[in-house]
Parts: C-alpha cells; structure tokens; sequence
C-alpha cells in the first residue's frame, strides 16, 4: 500500500487531534479542528462513534502516532522491534528512536514547515549529515551529528524562507541551531518530555506486543 494522498485534516479529525501536517496552517482559523462543525471523525456517522473496544482505543494510539510522524506500518514495527532490544521502558525508547528520524529533525528544527516538506526537501538532497548527502527522510540520526543545508543557492533560500515564516523557531534543548549558518547539532537524546503529541505509548506497546 503507497503513501497516503488524501486530505490530511482528515487524518486530524479522525484521530480527534492536530497532527500539524500541514505546518503554521494547523494553528491558523483555517484548520477544520478549529471549526466546531468539522472537529468530529470523517464519515455520514462520525458523531455517533462512541468509546470503542479496547482493541480500539490501542488501535487509535498507534495509528496517531504512524501519521504523526508520517511512517508505514512496515517501519513502525521496525521501529518497535528494535525499541524492544533497548533497556528500559520499551514506548519511551520507540518515542525516541522516531523522533531522531531525520525528516523528524528537519522540521523540528524550522527547516521545512512540515514532517511532509521535511521529507520532500530531504529526498530531493536538500540536507547534509555530517558533510555528506543524505536523501533517506528516515535515517535516524546520533549525538554528535551535524545537520546542514546544501551549499546551493535554491537550498538555502528553501530553508531560510521557512525560518522566516517560523518568526523565533523554538528549538528543543537536544537540538543545537545556528540559523545563520543554517545548520544544527544533535547533542543529546531525546526523551519522551521532547514528544509533543499527547499519546499514551503503554498502549502501544501492549497492542504491537501481542
């Protein structure tokens, strides 16, 4: 199954949440989450879903953690089998191993105005890890790794046109940004106080445990 196409403030309301896919515009009056008449789930019936099984409401956790972070079922079980063979608690470690992903920190670092341009600029070789091209959106990177823009003119004015429309882009402490020099640094790891979206991962876990 190929990557999602559709409307992504659909995606928004069914999960009942802003996932931000569409960067500044989900926290404008345009988004449909804002609207009292559209921030119910997608279909004729949404307004009558009620709570759900149990397998339901673990379903929905994993399902709004994958489209948060824009990642295919085949990598998210990837992703949960290796956050298995770190020591300690097994969401957190998931949590974390998804937000090192590269497009994850191209946007968190006001490079791209979304995950989704995040990708794009990264698969189109507009970011560089530690000098060289990296066109792989979900690499995950390391303490130590330095991000930077491709020395070419269309590039850095990508980058710097989504810096100007973030105003102050506020970084996270794991995260080390020179926006001058258009690069950053990964100086530590992120924990799950670094996750912004409201999730509860013990669900997860017991869901893809199964």
């Amino acid at each position: 199954m190929g990557r999602y196409t559709g409307p992504s403030c659909r995606l928004c309301r069914r999960e009942g949440i802003k996932l931000m896919l569409k960067g500044a515009r989900c926290e404008s009056a345009k988004c449909p989450m804002e609207r009292q008449w559209r921030n119910f789930p997608p279909g004729q019936h949404g307004w009558r879903r009620g709570r759900g099984s149990e397998y339901r409401l673990r379903l929905r956790e994993k399902q709004k953690i994958k489209r948060y972070y824009g990642t295919f079922e085949k990598q998210f079980r990837k992703y949960f089998r290796q956050a298995e063979r770190i020591k300690g608690n097994t969401g957190t470690a998931l949590l974390s191993l998804l937000e090192r992903r590269l497009d994850n920190v191209v946007y968190k670092l006001g490079f791209a105005p979304s995950r989704a341009a995040a990708r794009q600029a990264v698969s189109h070789g507009h970011i560089h890890v530690n000098g060289r091209r990296v066109s792989i959106a979900s690499r995950l990177v390391r303490v130590g790794d330095r991000v930077t823009v491709k020395d070419a003119e269309r590039s850095k004015k990508l980058v710097r046109a989504s810096l100007e429309e973030l105003g102050d882009p506020h970084v996270q402490n794991w995260l080390k940004l020179d926006a001058a020099k258009l690069e950053a640094e990964i100086i530590a790891v992120p924990t799950r106080d670094d996750v912004m979206i409201p999730v509860e991962e013990q669900l997860i876990v017991e869901l893809c445990s199964q």
